[in-house]
């Protein structure tokens, strides 16, 4: 229990660190853009003396170092400051619309992880047969395809030519919850092509990394049914990569849904960071990215924490 609390603890610190790395990355990426922000939002019209009162009031005239603190430390406290564009608050831009994005995302997994561990096992099950090279081969090309193909590839057919769901998918808080689940088919249906593919290659191949094992043999030599073997000696013993894929894709789902938003123009945080980038409001650009790193960070500590507790064998990896 102890190591367990130990690893948990440098796991997280680990990720925090990695968190402030990225907020400096993502401060000097804004800082390299080309241009002046102030100049850029008043327009070539604007007077020196505006520029350099708008410079002051958006703190642009202190040294980059001290913004960056600044705006380090308020995100901590989750004042993220106002839009440039609206002058509303961040917070209250990005609340509904990360939720939007969390509820794409959850949709497209609740789909995806179950299928993908069940053509995963079949996959292991029925291993070198038509069966599993057709599966083998259409989840490969899944992953070759970018997002945008296969959301235009679903539009055109289940949209343009078959006219079954909208191709843009609009929602807002007063739609009923079928109604949102109808509007976010097409785009649940493209992150459900791409990361079931990734799942269900390493579920096949877990699997059958367990299946060379000698409790397997002995587990055959004992007259269990294939199935039997597979699904109660083998895929319990193979969770760790599994649990580990899944959170990744997990948080390839939530980061990975900009270009799916953008194609569905779909309400989420992904269509806001586009949006803002393409005003240059980048106060929301800066806590959107940061965000996204955020989430996608802490996925991934929740994937190795996940993988150490199904393998407790991880935290000595030097043990026999």
């Amino acid at each position: 229990m102890k190591d367990i609390i130990t690893m948990v603890i440098k796991r997280l610190g680990l990720g925090l660190l990695t968190i402030v790395v990225i907020s400096i990355l993502i401060f000097v990426g804004v800082e390299a853009l080309p241009g002046d922000l102030a100049e850029a939002i008043l327009g070539q019209d604007a007077t020196p003396e505006t520029v350099a009162a708008f410079r002051k009031e958006l703190k642009l005239d202190l040294p980059p170092h001290v913004r960056y603190f600044s705006w380090l430390s308020s995100f901590a406290k989750g004042d993220l400051g106002n839009s440039l564009a609206n002058g509303r608050p961040i917070l209250e831009l990005i609340g509904w619309r990360f939720a939007n994005t969390i509820f794409l995302a959850g949709s497209a997994a609740v789909i995806a992880v179950p299928l993908a561990i069940i053509l995963g096992l079949l996959a292991a099950l029925y291993r070198d047969t038509l069966f599993d090279k057709t599966i083998s081969t259409t989840t490969l090309s899944a992953i070759s395809f970018p997002e945008f193909f296969v959301a235009y590839i679903l539009i055109a057919l289940l949209s343009v030519k078959l006219v079954v769901f909208p191709s843009i998918s609009n929602i807002n808080d007063q739609m009923p919850f079928w109604h949102k689940i109808h509007a976010i088919i097409l785009p649940s249906l493209t992150l459900t092509f791409i990361v079931t593919a990734h799942m269900m290659r390493q579920t096949r191949a877990a699997v059958i990394n367990v299946l060379a094992s000698s409790y397997i043999e002995m587990a055959r030599l004992k007259g269990l049914k294939r199935m039997r073997v597979i699904v109660v000696h083998a895929f319990p013993n193979a969770l760790s990569p599994v649990i580990n894929v899944i959170a990744l894709n997990l948080a390839y789902l939530v980061v990975g849904v900009v270009i799916v938003e953008v194609v569905f123009v779909y309400p989420g945080l992904g269509q806001l960071l586009v949006d803002s980038v393409a005003k240059r409001d980048i106060p929301v650009v800066q806590a959107s990215g940061l965000i996204f790193a955020a989430v996608y960070i802490s996925l991934n500590l929740l994937a190795d924490i996940l993988s150490i507790l199904s393998n407790p064998r991880l935290l000595h990896p030097r043990s026999k």
